[in-house]
């Protein structure tokens, strides 16, 4: 099909866990090719050494396509665009791919919260012109949470999200503005406490959260392909360091599946963390008169001053207990029975190379 298009260069910026963003933005690239566009698609894994598009050339269009964590943007996009240099009247498009379910032959969509929102205030600040924003429920990658969707549900989704893409690319490279992600602002409006708390707290706590079993065997492979470069091997087992944004790539690719969640430990240790130990400490001091009990300045100050450091700095340490202890068989073993990421059920995800 001949497409009139505005445009005749299109740069497309992709971060990608587990292949949804990239095969968004590759769809996009395939019909831009298609339709006569001059074409670069730029993966911004360890962006140390990106090229800036030339800003000075007519007629380009820059895309950002990434997933949603945290009903948020990843902190690595995040600081990708901050970086990115301003530019006066520029056309961009923003495309954000998130947890797409399906219950019989319904098709579910998932949620943003301010995974558009705020990428879309940080380049309209730099100068750019939002030409879409485009929400992509391609299948939920979350294996923390719930195991990789069956075969036929994945192939389902991405042919149904396939052909709207093509829809969405011809009618983009007219043009024509589309932010079909307003149809759910008031729910992603709603869900910003959420995101905050993500970004500011909640993605270090779930980097404390993988463990590699037995079954590693070293090689190296989470490590190398880490895009946040947050996985060191320590005495050949993968540790997992604060900066770890949870994309799910290492535990999805995994060849072992040997990197797993460690749901028992997460549990004990976040109930220790953030409920038992705080409130022991809480309630010594309302005995010692040091806090007033029902004060509210107080217990707002004793939550961000003690709780919050005090639990980062509990998770630390034991997470590198764990880490050492998990050389012995039997701890190792212990975590890893108690982990629904160990049993086959509990299938693993990657986006299908097919489509």
């Amino acid at each position: 099909m001949t497409v009139n298009t505005k445009y005749n260069n299109l740069v497309i910026y992709y971060f990608s866990g587990t292949g949804n963003a990239r095969q968004s933005a590759r769809w996009i690239i395939q019909e831009a090719k298609e339709a006569g566009l001059v074409t670069k698609l730029i993966n911004i894994d360890r962006f140390k050494q990106v090229n800036w598009p030339d800003l000075d050339e007519g007629n380009t269009l820059i895309g950002f396509c990434y997933p949603t964590h945290g009903f948020n943007a990843p902190p690595m996009v995040l600081k990708f665009i901050r970086s990115f240099p301003k530019a006066k009247a520029r056309d961009v498009f923003l495309l954000n791919t998130r947890a797409g379910m399906k219950l019989s032959r319904l098709f579910l969509p998932g949620l943003s919260g301010l995974a558009l929102i705020i990428p879309l205030l940080m380049l309209w600040l730099k100068g750019y012109r939002i030409k879409a924003l485009r929400p992509v429920d391609l299948p939920s990658n979350w294996i923390s949470l719930h195991p990789g969707l069956k075969k036929s549900v994945v192939d389902s989704i991405f042919i149904r999200w396939h052909g709207k893409l093509k829809k969405f690319s011809n009618k983009l490279f007219q043009g024509k503005r589309m932010y079909p992600a307003l149809w759910t602002l008031p729910i992603d409006l709603a869900l910003s406490p959420i995101s905050i708390g993500y970004y500011v707290f909640g993605r270090f706590m779930l980097a404390k959260t993988f463990i590699a079993t037995m079954d590693c065997d070293g090689c190296g492979l989470c490590e190398r392909r880490c895009p946040t470069e947050s996985i060191k091997m320590i005495n050949n087992l993968p540790y997992w360091k604060y900066t770890c944004e949870s994309c799910m790539r290492c535990m999805n690719h995994c060849p072992k599946r040997a990197i797993e969640s460690a749901h028992s430990f997460t549990a004990i240790l976040w109930y220790l963390a953030w409920s038992l130990v705080p409130a022991a400490i809480f309630s010594f001091l309302v005995k010692q008169g040091y806090v007033e009990f029902g004060s509210g300045w107080q217990a707002t100050l004793f939550f961000y001053f003690i709780e919050i450091p005090l639990a980062f700095l509990l998770v630390y340490i034991a997470y590198k207990t764990l880490h050492y202890l998990m050389r012995y068989k039997f701890v190792n073993r212990l975590i890893a029975y108690t982990s629904f990421t160990h049993f086959k059920f509990w299938r693993r995800y990657r986006a299908p190379e097919r489509f």
